[in-house]
């Protein structure tokens, strides 16, 4: 194996066969362990990067003497198979704080997500499902750089053509055929700067593996052993960076068709470090028992979707999310999906302002123990480059360019809520809706108040979304003051002392600390 390059956390190796293969990445798998001065030892997934040529990425951050080994599950190849050797890494340069905390994992509560040196993850995504397939790389880290400073913490995006996305600008696809397919590296070759880039401006990338919406979409349509053949690629390729991988895309993976996923999961995910998994369903669906118990799956998602009619609203504050949290074992519960902003709403028809936009979000976070939520704007997860509908998306409304939607009234509200929550410990916060004597919500969902208390009642949050009073009843928790909040401008208002009975400043959207 040659050492081609290593940016002090992601190493890249060289491996050559003179061998040939008709189909090299379903023909020959290729593992490459590596030792590291401190005898820790991890196994990595080489990927095929054409003709006689393959590749192995992994995450190496300490300096010293570094040995591998490589085996192959065809033995008759003995330019892979039983190769071992070793190479030496110089002191790491400063890598940024993403990276250094080392990988994300599920906290020891089973409730919110964590790097290995145990700081707590805010999974704050914005939605880009075509931005690294479509993106010029200079847009790409212009996009990056705003999102960043925006507070955002990780960005959502599709790996591989779907039915919004057919080809790359030159032509190329993924993958050609069906069965078998015949994965296109030059594709992803134009794809591995983008994907590092999200790592580089500290962002997590979240990435779907199989989108799986329509009979268009390949998490449908490819035959199970294709799936895991095209799913296992990308993770090999991707699967050192700081990612989390969505295995299944806006799918339906509910009763007798989750076998099929979790099959799939368990063949691709096999043991290797490369990621925490979920799944992406489709709107509205709930398939946490589906996957609770499968040893490759960390967290749940769910997508509250597009809609505004009173029974699209109580599934999202009455119903799933808020009702099944406590099911065991404890599972992170993140919305990957709620109201895009400028998306049209499949029941009034109207335009999703940023205010439904605020309310679905902080709704997501309050009703479920507090880990994360997505945002996403109809211009940007098309990569619109010309205003009009997006492709095979009929019904959703017109998308404003890519670049003039960056700085929307939702993404500031986005801003602002970071500010709030990193103010806080949010990881401990836990729904308490017991602590309300009325619940507005009951006669109209969309004045449903969330309401959320630390563990250990040391604080609590709630949000209305349309001002109003909120009134309180606990025996065993009264704080001494409190103060509001405006997630429309990031302001704070003074501390006030606490009362049973509170009226909001106006009649928007406020949201109430208490402690």
């Amino acid at each position: 194996m040659k050492l081609v390059s290593w940016d002090g956390f992601i190493l890249e190796g060289l491996l050559e066969t003179q061998q040939y293969y008709e189909d090299p990445v379903a023909q020959i798998r290729v593992w490459v362990e590596l030792t590291a001065p401190s005898e820790q030892r991890t196994r990595y997934s080489a990927f095929w990067d054409g003709n006689g040529t393959w590749r192995v990425r992994a995450a190496v951050t300490e300096p010293g003497l570094w040995k591998y080994s490589i085996s192959a599950s065809d033995k008759s190849n003995t330019d892979f198979d039983g190769k071992s050797g070793s190479f030496e890494i110089e002191k790491s340069p400063q890598i940024i704080p993403l990276l250094q905390r080392g990988r994300l994992r599920v906290g020891k509560n089973g409730s919110y997500l964590e790097h290995t040196d145990g700081t707590p993850f805010f999974y704050l995504a914005d939605t880009a499902w075509n931005g690294i397939l479509k993106s010029k790389p200079e847009d790409w880290d212009h996009y990056l750089s705003v999102r960043k400073e925006q507070g955002f913490t990780a960005v959502q995006c599709v790996l591989t053509h779907w039915r919004s996305f057919a080809a790359d600008a030159h032509g190329e696809v993924a993958y050609t055929g069906t069965d078998p397919i015949a994965i296109n590296p030059r594709f992803f070759q134009r794809l591995d700067d983008k994907v590092a880039a999200v790592n580089r401006h500290g962002l997590v990338a979240a990435l779907v593996l199989l989108w799986a919406c329509t009979e268009k979409d390949p998490g449908h349509y490819l035959p199970e052993r294709e799936a895991i053949k095209l799913a296992r690629y990308l993770v090999a390729r991707y699967g050192a960076y700081q990612v989390i991988w969505m295995l299944g895309g806006d799918g339906d993976y509910r009763g007798e068709k989750a076998e099929r996923w979790q099959r799939i999961g368990r063949a691709v995910f096999d043991g290797n470090d490369t990621g925490l998994v979920t799944m992406h369903p489709g709107g509205q669906h709930w398939v946490a028992d589906e996957f609770r118990h499968e040893s490759w799956f960390d967290f749940i998602s769910y997508q509250s979707g597009h809609g505004d009619n009173h029974e699209h609203l109580r599934w999202l504050v009455e119903k799933y999310p808020a009702q099944q949290w406590q099911k065991q074992p404890l599972r992170p519960i993140i919305n990957q999906e709620p109201n895009y902003e400028a998306h049209m709403s499949y029941h009034s028809r109207e335009i999703f302002d940023a205010h439904k936009v605020r309310r679905a979000l902080y709704w997501s976070l309050l009703v479920s123990p507090t880990a994360g939520v997505t945002y996403g704007h109809h211009g940007v997860w098309p990569w619109t480059e010309e205003a009009g509908v997006p492709l095979d998306h009929p019904g959703t409304g017109e998308s404003p360019m890519w670049h003039e939607s960056l700085d929307s009234e939702g993404a500031m509200s986005v801003t602002h809520l970071h500010n709030f929550f990193s103010q806080l410990r949010w990881w401990s916060l836990r729904p308490a809706p017991e602590l309300l004597k009325e619940q507005p919500g009951r006669q109209d969902p969309s004045r449903f108040i969330a309401v959320s208390r630390a563990e250990d009642k040391s604080f609590a949050v709630a949000y209305l979304p349309a001002g109003g009073t909120v009134s309180f009843e606990s025996p065993d928790w009264q704080p001494s003051s409190c103060r509001w909040y405006d997630p429309r401008t990031g302001q704070w208002l003074d501390r006030m002392d606490f009362s049973a009975s509170l009226v909001a400043p106006d009649d928007q959207d406020w949201v109430l600390w208490m402690g």
